[in-house]
């Protein structure tokens, strides 16, 4: 893997990347090179798109940047893991903390799920949308994780893929090692991590989440966590053991 440079800014763009290309800058990405960084025409940054890989951009402008010409490929394009995380909305600065330490965490697919508990029934997806990119540009992520719509936890179960794993994460369930629950796991289709509401789930939910067939009941240790540190304690664990953080095997 090439190395990431972390001390060139990066900026994340919805516009092709190829040799040559100039990319108009919105204002909001001006201000911030130009006033907040401090660059001026003929500055170096990297930028990337989610599709074409990473790439040195040079900025372009008279009084204030206003475009970007892509001038070669740092890195090429990778892929998440096939990793969804589910979760019950939270309050503001809650939510935004989740969506970006599950972008640093390697998720794919952001999908909030309502549940009987679920304290926020409204969400901003153009917000998780934008804690997305900037997770992404701040970590030297590549892959930009889609932003689902929310919907009732019975069909986001009804729409799942035959084969995915269901981790379902739950204060009650017996195995309290998470590591050693997670060694019997198997993951051929890709996995959702499910994690509820402040007030968990009810039990009618917890009866409709044990019918599901690629299910593994998941307890995070001897303590109550909160939803959001729950979210990091359980990718951490997934994505040690089942995901991308597993030393490949050689031969």
């Amino acid at each position: 893997m090439p190395e990431v440079d972390f001390r060139a800014p990066r900026l994340f763009v919805d516009a092709e990347l190829r040799p040559g290309v100039a990319v108009a800058l919105e204002r909001d990405q001006s201000n911030y090179l130009g006033n907040v960084l401090r660059l001026a025409a003929g500055a170096s940054i990297l930028t990337f798109n989610g599709r074409d890989g990473e790439w040195q951009a040079e900025i372009a402008g008279r009084k204030r940047p206003e475009t970007l010409t892509a001038i070669k490929q740092t890195r090429p394009q990778d892929r998440l893991p096939d990793l969804t995380y589910a979760f019950a909305p939270l309050k503001h600065a809650r939510l935004d903390y989740m969506v970006q330490k599950a972008v640093e965490m390697g998720a794919a697919r952001l999908q909030p799920v309502l549940t009987r508990f679920t304290q926020v029934a409204r969400v901003n997806g153009e917000r998780m949308r934008a804690n997305v990119i900037e997770a992404a540009e701040q970590c030297g992520i590549l892959s930009v994780a889609e932003v689902a719509e929310p919907v009732p936890l019975e069909r986001f179960l009804a729409s799942r893929q035959a084969g995915r794993l269901l981790i379902f994460c739950d204060e009650a369930a017996e195995v309290a090692n998470p590591l050693r629950a997670l060694e019997h796991g198997a993951a051929h289709g890709g996995i959702d991590v499910l994690i509820g509401p402040e007030g968990g789930f009810a039990e009618e939910e917890r009866t409709l989440l044990l019918r599901e067939r690629q299910i593994l009941r998941l307890s995070l240790g001897p303590r109550i966590l909160r939803a959001d540190t729950a979210a990091v304690a359980a990718l951490a664990v997934v994505q040690a053991v089942l995901g991308d953080w597993r030393a490949e095997k050689s031969g």
